[in-house]
């Protein structure tokens, strides 16, 4: 362990500086120039994963609002609850018939409003 802090301190501090920057460079480097498919494959998993992130959010939201109110159902407007999440309402939407697959929401008979699972 010794050998190690004396192995570092004796390395210049510039040398330092250099070879992290070398290396940040490199990484925006790989960034900048990977194919077009690739990219539009990383940003398709990271919206399939903040998807997932508010469909876990909406069952938790539905989970906290029946044990407020335990005796009677949780029905929720796909507005408000895009205000509640904070997110856009297409995204809440999305979300929503996601969780319908999953049979975890139910549509209510009034246009815009989902009936959420216990």
């Amino acid at each position: 362990m010794y050998s190690i802090r004396v192995f570092i301190s004796s390395i210049p501090h510039w040398f330092l500086i250099a070879l992290a920057s070398v290396l940040g460079i490199a990484a925006a480097s790989i960034r900048a120039f990977e194919p077009k498919i690739a990219k539009q494959k990383r940003a398709e998993v990271r919206r399939q994963k903040e998807l997932k992130t508010l469909a876990e959010k909406i069952s938790t939201y539905g989970h906290t609002v029946h044990e407020q109110f335990p005796t009677g159902e949780v029905v929720v407007s796909e507005r408000d609850l895009a205000e509640q999440l904070r997110r856009p309402p297409e995204a809440v939407v999305t979300a929503l018939n996601r969780l319908l697959s999953e049979q975890k929401v139910q549509r209510a008979p009034l246009s815009g409003y989902w009936k959420l699972h216990q």
